[in-house]
Order: structure tokens, then sequence, then C-alpha cells
């Protein structure tokens, strides 16, 4: 997570996060990811290699502040984009929250300059909807449907 929230295409689509150590990665972890299982028993996954155990990235369910649905998120290191893993990981927790969670409507925001994820969004079926400002004083942001 300390590499991931510090890679620069991180910073640039998703935000900067201040984590500077690994204590402040793991206090960003428990205040994020774990608090959002604790409140709604669902949220962001560790992406790994199957082989080896590497971690590559994150994807899973968020619920944001500002959006009426839960949102997809997903972020990989760099080294591991173009080679599926995100694809593979969304199909999966699409599938979880159709089948396990029963929801029927996915959110996704993106930054209309990132091109590779709204390619990837368009792959899983999303479609635009409209432009949102999440925060009050934040960037206008795409925001793509998925329904089952």
């Amino acid at each position: 997570m300390f590499e991931l929230v510090n890679d620069r295409s991180w910073i640039d689509n998703i935000g900067e996060r201040n984590v500077r150590t690994l204590e402040d990665a793991r206090r960003y972890i428990e205040d994020s990811a774990i608090a959002m299982y604790e409140r709604l028993g669902f949220g962001l996954y560790a992406v790994e290699l199957e082989k080896t155990g590497e971690p590559t990235g994150i994807c899973g369910l968020v619920k944001r502040e500002g959006l009426d649905d839960v949102d997809l998120g997903f972020a990989f290191l760099p080294r591991f984009w173009g080679l599926g893993y995100a694809l593979e990981a969304s199909r999966a927790v699409l599938s979880y929250a159709t089948e396990t969670l029963g929801r029927r409507r996915i959110v996704a925001i993106v930054s209309r300059h990132n091109q590779r994820s709204i390619r990837l969004l368009g792959r899983l079926a999303f479609r635009f909807e409209r432009m949102v400002a999440p925060k009050p004083d934040g960037e206008l942001l795409e925001l793509h449907a998925w329904e089952n």
C-alpha cells in the first residue's frame, strides 16, 4: 500500500494521501479499508500474483460520500499494467457484488484524463452516465455505471 499510494499515477488520478512512512500506510489501511469492512461488510481487496503472492494492487467496492451507489475502485502498480490483472480482479468483484451482496448497480468514478481506466470500464460494460463532483470543491469526474 505504501508503494501504491505514493506512485505518481495514484497521486494524479486518486489523490495525495500523505502516506510517508510504513506506519502512515498501516494507519491509512486501518482508517479506510478496514473501517469500511467494519461499517459495511465490504471494501478493497489486495490483489496479488497467484504463484508468488507478490502484491500487484487493490480492487474492490467502496461507498463514497456524495455517491448514492457503491463504487468499483481499483489501482495497480505500473509494472503490472496491461497484463489483465485489473480486468480479472474487477470481474471477480462484480461477480461478488451481484452474487453475494445482491447488488444490481455499481458505479465507478474516474478522471477524464485517465483513459486507461475508462477503457477498462468499457470492457467491463460500464457506461458513461454523467459528470459528478463527489467532493464540494473537487474535480469533476466521469461517473460510469454497470447494471446486472
